[in-house]
């Protein structure tokens, strides 16, 4: 019993990087290949999804090493958006992701002076005669 379980152990331990990592590198290489814009649509949308979460687990560590079952909750997250018989990510970013960029792109720019651009591009370009000599 204690060599199946320390096989059980280390299989666990490589499902993760497997399911979260080779496959879809793998299924995002043959994806570039085909001519079809379906499979590219679900992992460019994987991967989005899975810095997404890396992001957040990253932030959220403090708290998630209190949960005991974080990763195998995650390996099932990750499992339903890798899937092909789920298509996990394309749904989540065709239901939430989409949306919010779309509220973001039909937003009214917000500047000062009225001319287009947004705060950021006006705060960094130079204007002519605004230079200072160093």
């Amino acid at each position: 019993m204690g060599r199946l379980w320390t096989l059980l152990s280390y299989a666990h331990s490589l499902a993760g990087p497997g399911v979260m990592l080779l496959y879809p590198l793998y299924a995002s290489v043959i994806a570039i290949e085909t001519t079809s814009k379906l499979d590219d649509e679900q992992w460019l949308a994987y991967w989005i999804l899975y810095s997404f979460l890396t992001l957040m687990e990253m932030v959220l560590q403090p708290a998630l090493k209190y949960i005991p079952i974080w990763y195998d909750i995650k390996l099932a997250l990750v499992a339903w958006l890798v899937l092909p018989q789920f298509r996990g990510a394309a749904f989540i970013y065709e239901k939430f992701v989409r949306e919010q960029i779309r509220k973001i792109q039909n937003r009214p720019p917000q500047t000062a002076d009225g001319k287009g651009k947004n705060k950021f591009v006006d705060f960094i370009s130079s204007k002519k005669g605004e230079q200072e000599a160093y």
